[in-house]
């Protein structure tokens, strides 16, 4: 199954149990979101991803340049709290 169909299948499951006022707070945010211009400042498919450094929970630096000259780079970004 495609991620897409996947996950439009997930959020479709959720607006049918979660609360009417809760579903329409998250579609307005999310219009408004869109409608900020915001997506039009954020990286694309296919775009170059800056040279940066990070370190690992060990303490040891990764820069992305050397990793990519090793090969290709998957990337996750996860947002919020450890």
């Amino acid at each position: 199954m495609e991620l897409q169909k996947k996950l439009n299948g997930l959020k479709k499951g959720f607006e049918a149990q979660a609360p009417k006022e809760a579903v329409e707070i998250m579609h307005r945010a999310t219009d408004d979101l869109r409608d900020s211009g915001i997506l039009e400042q954020t990286v694309k498919v296919g775009d170059r991803a800056p040279d940066f450094s990070l370190t690992n929970a060990d303490g040891q630096e990764f820069r992305l340049q050397e990793l990519l000259s090793e090969g290709p780079v998957v990337l996750s970004f996860y947002r919020g709290k450890w």
